[in-house]
This record gives C-alpha cells, sequence and structure tokens, in this order.
C-alpha cells in the first residue's frame, strides 16, 4: 500500500466517529455548565467566610470554564450537534461564558487547521513560531518581541487578560459583516451579563470572584493551546512538502492527562485525533484514538514531559526540531568559531622560517 493510500484510509477510519450524539450533547452539557453555575454561586456564599475558601472554589471553576470552552469548540467545527443552527446558538452562549467571540474565533480557527505546521502559511489562529534561520536574520526590535512573546511569565501571566479581556473585543482586519457583528452581539452580551451579576451580588464580590476565573481558565486554555504543537520533535515544512495528514499526527501531540484532567478538557488531549478530523466530537476523540493504531503512534507528553516544552522558542528546520534560545547562542558560537579564517602567516615570519 502507497503512502498516500494509507493517508486516505486513516482519514476514512475517522468516518464512524464523527457523529454526534444529541444525548451525548446534552448531557456534556448539563454536566459541565450545571456545576460551572453552583461552584461560581458556591464561591459567592464562601465570601462571607473567607476568600481562602474562595480560592479552591474558583481554580475548581476555571476547569470547568475550560470544559465550557470545549464545547464552544466543537460548536465552532459544527462536530458538537448534527444541527448546523444548534452549534452556532450553543456555541454563542458558551462563547459568551468563555468571552470568545464565536464567528471571529470559528473562522480563524478554521485557518489554523487548514495551515497548522505550515511554515508558509503561519500568523493566523496559532502560535507566532519563528525560525532559527528568521530569528539569525531578525533585527534587535523583532528579536525583542519574539522573546518577550515567547517568555512564559508574559504568555500565561498577561497573555490570558491580552487575549480573552482585550484582543477578542476587537474585529480582525478585513472581517466580514457577518463576522462583524456576531462580536458586536456577543460583546454586548457580556455586558448585560456581568452589569446583571454586579447588580445581583455587588461589583466587589464580581470582581474577587470573576477574575480570577478568567485568569486561571485564560492561563490553562493558552497552556492547552500551546503545549499540543510545542513539542521538541513536532513536525512544521513548507508549502511544497507540507501534508495535511502528517501534520496532525505528527504535529499535534497526544497530550495524557489523569482521568479527571481528561475530563474536565473534554479529551483535548487526543489533539492529534482532532487535527485528523475535526468534525469528531470531543467524547468520540479516545473511542476513535484506541480504535486506530497509527494514531497511536503519535508522540505522546505527560504533565511532567510537557513542562520541557517551555524551554522550546525557535524551530530548527535543519534538525527538524525545536530549540532553546540557549542552543541558539552556542550553535552561532560554533559556526562562528568554524567559519573564523585562519591568519596567514607574514612574509616576516616566512622568511625567519627559512
Amino acid at each position: 500500500m502507497t503512502q498516500q493510500s494509507k493517508v486516505r484510509n486513516l482519514r476514512k477510519e475517522m468516518a464512524p466517529f464523527e457523529k454526534s450524539n444529541t444525548k451525548s450533547s446534552i448531557r456534556q452539557m448539563i454536566s459541565t455548565l450545571g456545576p460551572l453555575l453552583l461552584l461560581w454561586y458556591s464561591a459567592y456564599l464562601s465570601l462571607s467566610v473567607s476568600y481562602w475558601i474562595t480560592l479552591p472554589i474558583l481554580i475548581i471553576a476555571s476547569g470547568f470554564v475550560i470544559r465550557t470552552f470545549i464545547i464552544f469548540h466543537d460548536c465552532c467545527h459544527y462536530s458538537f450537534f448534527q444541527n448546523r443552527r444548534a452549534n452556532e446558538i450553543i456555541g454563542t452562549i458558551t462563547g459568551v461564558l468563555t468571552l470568545v467571540p464565536y464567528q471571529q474565533w470559528k473562522n480563524t480557527h478554521s485557518i489554523h487547521h487548514a495551515t497548522s505546521s505550515n511554515l508558509d502559511k503561519r500568523g493566523i489562529g496559532d502560535m507566532w513560531v519563528m525560525t532559527v534561520e528568521e530569528y539569525a536574520a531578525a533585527s534587535f526590535i523583532r528579536r525583542t518581541a519574539y522573546r518577550i512573546y515567547r517568555n512564559p511569565v508574559v504568555m500565561l501571566g498577561l497573555g490570558p487578560i491580552f487575549v480573552f479581556v482585550l484582543s477578542y473585543r476587537f474585529n480582525r482586519k478585513g472581517a466580514k459583516r457577518k463576522e462583524r457583528l456576531n462580536t458586536y452581539v456577543m460583546n454586548a452580551s457580556i455586558v448585560i451579563l456581568y452589569a446583571l451579576l454586579c447588580w445581583a451580588v455587588g461589583w466587589q464580590a464580581f470582581m474577587m470572584i470573576q477574575l480570577p476565573i478568567i485568569f486561571v481558565s485564560g492561563m490553562l486554555g493558552i497552556w492547552l493551546f500551546y503545549v499540543q504543537h510545542q513539542f521538541e520533535d513536532s513536525y512544521f515544512e513548507n508549502e511544497d512538502e507540507w501534508s495535511y495528514v502528517k501534520a496532525a499526527v505528527e504535529g499535534s501531540s497526544y497530550y495524557k492527562l489523569p482521568k479527571l484532567l481528561q475530563w474536565l478538557t473534554g479529551n483535548i488531549g487526543f489533539h492529534h485525533v482532532h487535527h485528523l478530523s475535526p468534525k469528531v466530537p470531543n467524547y468520540n476523540l479516545e473511542l476513535a484514538h484506541n480504535a486506530t493504531p497509527p494514531l497511536q503512534k503519535a508522540t505522546t507528553i505527560t504533565l511532567l514531559t510537557s513542562l520541557a516544552s517551555l524551554r522550546f522558542r525557535l524551530w530548527d528546520e535543519q534538525n527538524k526540531a525545536f530549540i532553546s534560545f540557549k542552543q541558539f547562542k552556542s550553535s552561532m558560537r560554533q559556526t562562528k568559531r568554524e567559519t573564523k579564517p585562519v591568519p596567514s602567516p607574514s612574509p616576516r615570519a616566512s622568511m625567519q622560517g627559512e
């Protein structure tokens, strides 16, 4: 069987898992939104006792916000319900709860899937990745901007506020009318929801509850997106060599999480399966992985090994691997030593030698 045939067959094997089940989707909504609302109210009640009791509740609630985002994510792929309209309605509602504009994110995320790991089509819906050659040729200002962007404190500390509170409130340049209107409607809905909550519990209590939830869930969301494409031997190719299936199976990791965290994150750890077939609803991802031996060969990372990804900053096209800034500096010094010209002996020294 040729490589091309294997690729076609691998995508065909996903077909049985691509059908959503309405009962499963509704059960997931109940088991996600119900606890989220109860946890939010419990956090409010606990404020009168001690904020130290509130904080653990908020962390758990943040996990359910992640799970809510996975429902939103599936709706963007029209994989949560068979009915397109149902996906759009639930996607918009869960988008308001997670502060993510439905149409805008759906469009940019579709581009991410179509161009993931393609070096010639970076820049929309993905993390900023520079190659070794690009970084070496970049100006001081661009290098500094990239180093700041890839700094874990900035990415996970400032990133959640910048992305979810600020960036998503504005439309993309060139966005079409439907996308722009959806962003305006969702912004208005968020303002109304937050205003009602401030009226109901007081703005101080609201801020003490909602801000930590936004920050923690945003940080976890960025981490999940980052770590599942930024591993040492990931896959990146130029357009003429790029393969959709290879980008899915080799450019996306299997993030093997403890069962509770796997449940809270809506099985998104099976990211290679999701990239191979975005139509597979999150509750079928593990089934597809277990039933398809080739998918079980995807790069597996764990909570412990995933921490190494914080060191990976630049894509080395020559060695097909991520490297750190320290490794880049070392390789540059080595290159300079190897290319440094050997001084030729002076005429006087030659005469003395004779």
